[in-house]
Parts: C-alpha cells; sequence; structure tokens
C-alpha cells in the first residue's frame, strides 16, 4: 500500500472510531429548553408591549386603558398600521377606504352557503379567508403599499365571513353592508338586518379596541413565523386563524360562556366552585400565560357588561360573573399563584348580552386581532430574517443500520 493509501486508511479508520466514540460517549450537556419558548425574546417590535408582572399592555406607546376610555377601534387600527394617531382628516380617509373593501367575492358567498350548517366557524373562517387570496387582486404582491391595502380589505371581509356565515346557516339571507355605519355598528346590522342599538355598538367597539394587539402571542408568532418565509399576507392571516382557533389561545372565551352557562345562576355559583376544585377543574377565564396580576382589559371589559346591563335589564351573566370572580380570587389556590380574571372572563358575557352565537365568539377575537396580525407581518416584512429557532435533540445518536430481514 503506497502512503497515499495507507493515510487514506487511516484517516477512514479515525473517522469510523469517531463515529463508535460518539455512539457511546454521552453528549455535552446542551443548555435546557425554554419549554413553550417561556421568557425567550425571539425579536424586536414597536408595535405592542405588555408588561406582566405590573399589568401594563400598550399599543405603540399607549396605554389600553387610556384607548379605552378615549379611542375607538377605528383610530386603534390606524395607529397600529401606521405607528401614530391619526388627525381627523386622516381618520375619515381611513373609514372611507376600510368601507369600501367591506363586500365579499360573490364566489366566497356560494362557498359559504356550501359549508356544513354544523361546521366550527372558526374553520369555516380560516377557509374563507385562504379563499379571499384568490380574489384578491393584490394577492402575492408583498410591498408595503399592496400590503396597506390587504390588510384593510381583511378588516372588512373578516366582519363580513362571520355575519354571512351566522346568517346562512340560520336560514337566512345574508346583508349586504352598509357604508353610513362604522365597523361594530355595520357588522351588527349585518349579522341582525336591524338597526345597531347604540349602547350595543359602542360595547362591541370597545370590544374590538381591547383585543387588537397582545404582543408575540401564539396567533401573532405564528403569523410573524410565516411571513418571515417570503409567503403573502392571506397565508399568514390563515395561519394566525388556525392558532387562535386552539382551546388554549382565542376558543377560551367560549369556554368561559359555557362555564357561565353552567352555573345558571349567581345562587349556584359558591356550590359550582367548590365542586369544581375538588374535581380539578380550572376556572375559565381566571389566570394568564402573561399576567400575574389582573389582566389590564378586564376592567374595561367588566364596564361595557354593566352598560349593557344597564341597556337590557339583563344583569344574570354578569353577575355570575363578578361574583365567580370574587369567590375565585379568594380562595388560597388563585390567591398564592396570583390568578385573575383575565380577558376572557367579561369578554364572554359581553359578547353573549350583545347576541352573538357562542361559538362565534373566537371569530369576534379574530376580528378584532386582524389590525394586530396586519401590523406584525408589515413589521416583520420591513426588517426580515427567516425565524428558525433550534431544537434541544432528546434522540439517539449514529444507530447502526438493521437489514429488513434481521429486523425483530
Amino acid at each position: 500500500m503506497n502512503m497515499h493509501g495507507r493515510a487514506g486508511y487511516a484517516l477512514s479508520a479515525m473517522r469510523l472510531l469517531k463515529r463508535e466514540d460518539e455512539v457511546s460517549k454521552p453528549e455535552a450537556a446542551k443548555p435546557a429548553a425554554a419549554k413553550g419558548m417561556a421568557g425567550m425574546v425571539v425579536g424586536d417590535t414597536s408595535v405592542g408591549y405588555v408588561d406582566g408582572a405590573e399589568g401594563i399592555l400598550e399599543y405603540r406607546g399607549y396605554d389600553i386603558r387610556v384607548l379605552a376610555e378615549n379611542s375607538t377601534f377605528e383610530e386603534v387600527a390606524y395607529l397600529l398600521w401606521n405607528g401614530r394617531l391619526p388627525t381627523a382628516q386622516e381618520l375619515q380617509a381611513m373609514k372611507a377606504q376600510a368601507r369600501a373593501c367591506r363586500f365579499l367575492p360573490q364566489e366566497v358567498i356560494t362557498a359559504l352557503r356550501i359549508m356544513p350548517k354544523n361546521a366550527d366557524p372558526m374553520a369555516v373562517m380560516r377557509t374563507a379567508v385562504s379563499m379571499l387570496a384568490h380574489y384578491d387582486p393584490e394577492s402575492e404582491d408583498n410591498t408595503p403599499v399592496a400590503h396597506q391595502h390587504k390588510a384593510c380589505r381583511l378588516l372588512g371581509q373578516i366582519s363580513d365571513v362571520v355575519a354571512a356565515y351566522e346568517r346562512i346557516r340560520r336560514g337566512e339571507e345574508p346583508i349586504k353592508p352598509r357604508m353610513d355605519l362604522d365597523h361594530a355598528a355595520n357588522f351588527l346590522w349585518m349579522l341582525t338586518g336591524e338597526d345597531p342599538e347604540p349602547l350595543a355598538a359602542k360595547a362591541l367597539d370597545q370590544y374590538l379596541l381591547l383585543l387588537a394587539e397582545h404582543e408575540l402571542n401564539a396567533s401573532t408568532f405564528t403569523a410573524r413565523v410565516i411571513a418571515s418565509t417570503g409567503s403573502e399576507l392571506h397565508s399568514a392571516i390563515t395561519g394566525a386563524l388556525g392558532a387562535l382557533k386552539g382551546p388554549a389561545h382565542g376558543a377560551a372565551v367560549q369556554e368561559a360562556m359555557v362555564q357561565f352557562l353552567e352555573i345558571g345562576s349567581p345562587d349556584n355559583v359558591e356550590n359550582w366552585f367548590e365542586k369544581g376544585r375538588a374535581e380539578g377543574r380550572r376556572v375559565m377565564g381566571i389566570g394568564h400565560r402573561v399576567y400575574k396580576v389582573r389582566d389590564p382589559r378586564a376592567g374595561a371589559l367588566m364596564k361595557n357588561v354593566k352598560m349593557m346591563v344597564d341597556a337590557t335589564g339583563e344583569r344574570r351573566w354578569f353577575d355570575i360573573a363578578s361574583r365567580l370572580e370574587a369567590v375565585a380570587t379568594q380562595d388560597p389556590y388563585f390567591k398564592d399563584r396570583n390568578l385573575s380574571a383575565n380577558v376572557d372572563f367579561y369578554s364572554a358575557p359581553l359578547l353573549y348580552s350583545i347576541g352573538i352565537p357562542v361559538d362565534a365568539f373566537t371569530c369576534m377575537f379574530a376580528m378584532s386581532r386582524i389590525v394586530g396580525w396586519t401590523a406584525h407581518v408589515y413589521e416583520q416584512q420591513s426588517d426580515n430574517r427567516l425565524i428558525r429557532p433550534l431544537g434541544n435533540y432528546t434522540g439517539q445518536h449514529q444507530l447502526p443500520w438493521t437489514p429488513m430481514e434481521q429486523r425483530k
């Protein structure tokens, strides 16, 4: 064997020994994985800010409580999309543009008609948004101007989908949007065919404002991951809807209302709570992944529920919710863990009092969060890098190949 052959043989032997050593030698310790990416910072954002310890939520630097007292959903949409509050002229121009985008393509309405009447409304919305991409003239255009147009169209179209499908599954005809109504009032018009009650429209507008943005929650992060691949807005929003549909995220508001319906009466709160604690059941709407104090949105939502109580005279669901919150937050288990009312707790009785079907509650969440999602997708695209985290591999390495006939 010549020197070249001996060197090649020696090198091959060293590689073989190294592979054998890798099989037997334990791997060097790796940093522990942050389960659920808890506490990890994955990027910069100027859209929303959350301080869970202090109970602070800000949109573009504005405290959510200040916005709830002074602003509207459409003004907040402008703020999130543009990074600043609008002038009166700018807000009117944005409203006019948004109202012109409210109409659904006839093909999408036809598709809604053939959906199963027992389909999950969130699944219907997810399908409809994906389908809307085919009828958007700028669907594949990721330029800033096209993104603004698409975001505006989706804002109007998503609310149309919710109202149209609800009427179709009730055996009624969809109602065309009105150009003289603001976003929340127009939705109630399309849902009922009646002039919206001003207090109900105001309460819904405030609900939409309060849920429009919440930093890198699961659905927003999903949208940003999809956008980071260079994919377009409709794909990112379709993915976000899939994430929001889960019971650990957007669908929790529906479970909160099911809970209140099960309780049935304020007089049954303590019995229900004690029985649930004995069975190890969760109290839906109490506790939050981020907030260690009361959710800053809960107070404003509670105020809106009170407003609907005054308007309708129906106070049962508000009384159940407020009594359950008082009972739960005095329980040692909840006190020790700083578990307080979250955004779902008072969203549920608010939406129910407005007349929204319980299984469509998560769709209302999406109607609001669409402005936050689209703002985040734009931010991701403006300074993009593919989001590609690492995994902490816990399996084996360099396993020997076993021929098929020798496997047991």
